[in-house]
């Protein structure tokens, strides 16, 4: 060990065995710290749910079986197996059956635009203003305005200018094809 070990703790000790045995010399002294924080956070998980085995079964004490299952749990639920190698090669052959389509432009085919990025994915809603002197106008029209006439035809031609306009972007230029 190198000189200055003998100050720090002997998990601390353990991590850098444990680098230096898997080639690692060098590294930010970090990276220790965080291995013990992910080791320590690890066990405690490992142990909460062992505990939790043991009250569950009716154990007065945790014992090696409830660790077991802990850590085979963790492990079941934290990783994913791959599936067995035959089934992939399976998928493989039946995919690699359709053969790509032939491109008639030079360069790399683009997907559609629908299926880019840069096709406009938002709208916002705008909603129309009736400019001051409009609205002023529209006031002395409904006191001048004919007794005889149909109010509800008045208020259909308000409605379009309070409802909202979309209006979308697209977030990149178009492409010539």
């Amino acid at each position: 060990m190198a000189d200055g070990d003998e100050d720090i703790p002997r998990d601390a000790k353990i991590v850098k065995t444990l680098l230096k045995s898997m080639g690692v010399d060098e590294y930010e002294p970090r990276v220790v710290n965080q291995f013990m924080e992910l080791w320590y956070r690890y066990v405690v998980d490992v142990l909460t749910d062992a505990q939790v085995y043991s009250e569950h079964a009716g154990k007065g004490a945790i014992d090696c079986d409830d660790i077991k299952l802990a850590i085979q749990s963790k492990v079941n639920f934290s990783f994913s197996q791959p599936p067995p190698r035959e089934v992939l090669l399976e998928l493989a052959h039946n995919r690699n059956k359709i053969p790509l389509p032939k491109s008639l432009a030079p360069g790399i085919p683009l997907p559609p635009e629908q299926d880019t990025l840069i096709n406009p994915n938002y709208q916002f809603a705008i909603q129309k203003r009736q400019p001051e002197q409009a609205v002023v106008e529209a006031d002395e029209d409904e006191e001048i305005a004919d007794p005889n006439s149909n109010p509800s035809q008045e208020q259909k031609t308000q409605l379009p200018q309070n409802t909202p306009q979309r209006v979308s972007f697209p977030l990149g230029s178009k492409r010539t094809r």
